[in-house]
């Protein structure tokens, strides 16, 4: 049975995650694609030449659509793209990985948000 005090938490975790995931992913595609562009010379043909390094947060993106859709669905991917990332990221190493480690975490409780507002509105 939804009572009245789950369905408001249910919608306001689900706009928190809705809207904190669409911002948290276009703030981070916007830096992942522009940010190694000089590289590559600068100007328009210094982002094409630099997009492979915003590919997983294009993803996201996509996933964050999904998640507008279909929350459960959406929540395991979003979910199951911050794991992957951590893995993909290496954070078995000496290196430091504190802001990686907090994007990522903050990617996954986004993911969960999703998930417990349809859980709480079944």
């Amino acid at each position: 049975m939804v009572t009245e005090k789950g369905l408001t938490t249910a919608k306001i975790l689900r706009a928190f995650a809705r809207f904190g995931t669409l911002f948290f992913g276009i703030i981070v595609f916007v830096f992942a694609l522009l940010s190694g562009s000089e590289e590559y010379g600068g100007g328009f043909m210094g982002i094409v030449k630099n997009s492979p390094n915003a590919l997983p947060w294009a993803i996201l993106l996509v996933f964050v659509f999904i998640a507008w859709k279909w929350e459960l669905l959406g929540g395991i991917l979003i979910s199951t793209l911050g794991v992957a990332m951590m893995f993909f990221f290496g954070f078995a190493g000496d290196i430091s990985f504190s802001v990686p480690f907090l994007l990522i975490l903050v990617l996954i409780i986004f993911g969960l948000f999703f998930i417990i507002s349809w859980h709480k509105r079944r």
